[in-house]
């Protein structure tokens, strides 16, 4: 379901691009191998992303070096930061996405300290005796002097089947002259029914966060490990990217850009209730 509807995206972000050449071209340079060893740690993908690093690696590049930031680097380093191997990502989007990034005028940079970005973790927790995959949405905040990662949301499946809100003729009903009774009709929401979650407002959403965090303080949720890692990326104007990490042989390995989606006005709303299952 999730892989069908990104190439829904990715279809209709690339309609009627043209594709580029040069400097924008995606896709492995013709060096030496230097350009394309494996992004290892997250951090260095973002150091080469902006070209703030050596070629291998090596070196730091900070304000100041004639190389830090440089336009021409950060284009080579850019076209091997995409999954080139499996995403199907189209060549020209990738092509309208890096015109954009290295645009002369109003070059864009990632910041890893920055809002827009977050990290999805999927985990697996012991819950009434077996074993349940939660999902764990967190963000970066400042902390003292530096930065923490903290737990921002949680999609837990049991939590969701239990808060199925009705709809339609099924919605509870408390007559608008309730009060004139004292709400002793309130037997309805508490007592009559196995769903008061329907006497609820109509923008009403559970907190499933503090729902987790209570039954794991009450003992009936036990953390086990951890299964999968990635980052959703809303820093670049108008654009949308996933970054995921490969392991597999050859050099277009480690922290890769595996989604890419050219964002039109309501999509990042759009996008943010897909990632966090509130369709």
């Amino acid at each position: 379901m999730r892989k069908t509807f990104f190439l829904i995206l990715l279809l209709i972000s690339s309609f009627g691009l043209a594709p580029g050449q040069g400097l924008f071209s995606p896709g492995s340079p013709k060096d030496d191998g230097r350009f394309a060893a494996s992004t290892k740690q997250l951090n260095q993908f973002f150091r080469r992303f902006n070209a703030e690093e050596s070629q291998d690696g090596n070196i730091r590049y900070y304000e100041g070096n004639p190389l830090y930031r440089d336009r021409q680097l950060r284009g080579q380093f850019i076209s091997i930061l995409f999954d080139n191997e499996t995403s199907g990502i189209p060549r020209e989007l990738k092509t309208d996405f890096m015109k954009e990034v290295l645009s002369e005028a109003y070059p864009q940079y990632l910041n890893f300290h920055r809002e827009d970005w977050f990290a999805e973790v999927t985990a697996v927790f012991m819950y009434n005796g077996r074993p349940e995959d939660v999902t764990l949405f967190l963000k970066i905040q400042p902390e003292g002097l530096g930065y923490e990662w903290v737990i921002d949301k949680v999609v837990f499946q049991p939590f969701k089947n239990i808060f199925n809100k009705p709809t339609g003729t099924d919605k509870g009903f408390l007559h608008p002259l309730s009060h004139e009774l004292g709400f002793m009709n309130l037997r309805k929401a508490f007592q009559d029914t196995d769903t008061p979650e329907a006497f609820t407002p109509k923008e009403y959403t559970p907190d499933y966060l503090t729902l987790f965090l209570y039954e794991m303080k009450k003992g009936t949720i036990r953390f086990e490990t951890i299964k999968d890692v990635k980052f959703h990326f809303f820093q670049i104007r108008n654009w949308y990217f996933e970054v995921n990490q490969y392991n597999r042989p050859g050099f277009n390995t480690g922290w890769l850009i595996g989604n890419l989606v050219k964002l039109k006005p309501g999509d990042k709303e759009t996008l943010l209730r897909y990632i966090y299952d509130q369709k």
